[in-house]
């Protein structure tokens, strides 16, 4: 079957120039993005930064969604949004005060409002989720603040009656040290992704009780139809796990490797539910380091496997992060879009 839906095309796109955002405002295509530099006024609508420590030149860039023509705004409590009625990107700001004070009941919070807007909106199907935490690994109240979240995240999946295990939707946790906010961005439409899982991997949501109360709601990867004939594959922030266990602890070049060989498996479990292929090389990336000294490293070990002279190696973006396990060191997540159908 081709699930595509009869509408243009939702495209992903690594923004290098203001002008780029310019003329897709012009047109009512410009649906929202993430800037990795520190929150400030919306350099266009709908892209606020978050505020990472840039570890390569071209971090000022942005990730953009495009759709439309005839983008809209609307708002429902503190969740914001474009939509052209198939797609919607939106987005959920805390203020400092509410995220110093715990993770579990704020995202229960946001989560809830995000599916509020989801459904007046008419775009009910997550597709991708990006969260950003601060103090991530901290403990607060005898609780990881990552596994606070994860309580809360998945409450408000199970109070919604949405999938909070093998339907969840792509994502990622990354630890910020910015303004103490607690922001999600998020990415839905009216056509339902198809959930990818890495067969090295334990499914995230199958996790043992030892990685918390509450399993983290996600997906490795998802394949959405984006338009006829195209597939769109967005992996999940990826790192050094196997089974359930983090591997390699306190080698970055290991743990570098380790993930790659993870996005190589997700990759291969796309070809094998649907006929567009993907090659990491020619993947869009963003590459979180733990500590600023190993990016060089971490830089060396990427550009090995995809070749320094590929699309992936000239477009990636290196950014200094905390990694929701205080053992990981590194996560990268991916997308590309290519010609093909799901199975």
């Amino acid at each position: 079957m081709s699930g595509s839906p009869p509408h243009p095309a939702l495209r992903a796109l690594r923004i290098t120039n203001p002008a780029q955002v310019a003329a897709l405002l012009r047109e009512g295509r410009w649906l929202g993005g993430v800037g990795y530099q520190a929150p400030q006024a919306d350099a266009a609508p709908m892209t606020t930064g978050v505020g990472f420590r840039r570890l390569s030149a071209n971090a000022d860039e942005l990730d953009g969604w495009a759709a439309g023509p005839g983008i809209r705004h609307d708002e429902l409590g503190p969740v914001r949004w474009h939509t052209d009625g198939q797609w919607l990107f939106g987005a959920y700001d805390s203020t400092p005060e509410q995220a110093e004070a715990g993770l579990a009941e704020l995202a229960q919070q946001a989560y809830t409002g995000i599916f509020g807007a989801l459904e007046a909106a008419g775009t009910p199907h997550l597709v991708r989720l990006w969260n950003y935490l601060p103090a991530i690994n901290r403990e607060q109240s005898g609780l990881e603040r990552y596994r606070q979240f994860n309580l809360g995240r998945q409450q408000a999946f199970l109070d919604a009656r949405r999938d909070a295990f093998a339907g969840a939707p792509a994502a990622c946790a990354l630890g910020t040290h910015d303004d103490g906010v607690f922001r999600v961005r998020f990415l839905a439409g009216r056509t339902p992704p198809r959930p990818l899982e890495n067969p090295r991997q334990v499914p995230a949501w199958r996790y043992p009780s030892e990685f918390g109360p509450r399993t983290p709601t996600f997906s490795r990867a998802v394949l959405l139809p984006v338009c006829a004939g195209q597939l769109t594959l967005l992996i999940s922030g990826t790192a050094s796990i196997v089974g359930s266990a983090s591997v390699h602890p306190g080698d970055v070049k290991a743990q570098t490797e380790e993930t790659l060989r993870n996005l190589e498996a997700v990759i291969g479990a796309a070809h094998e539910r649907g006929s567009a292929r993907f090659e990491l090389p020619s993947m869009t990336c963003t590459i979180y380091v733990r500590h600023a000294t190993d990016v060089e490293e971490v830089r060396r070990r990427f550009e090995a496997a995809v070749g320094a002279d590929s699309h992936a190696a000239h477009q990636a973006i290196y950014l200094q992060a905390d990694i929701c396990r205080g053992d990981l060191l590194v996560e990268i997540e991916a997308h590309a879009t290519a010609p093909g159908e799901l199975a």
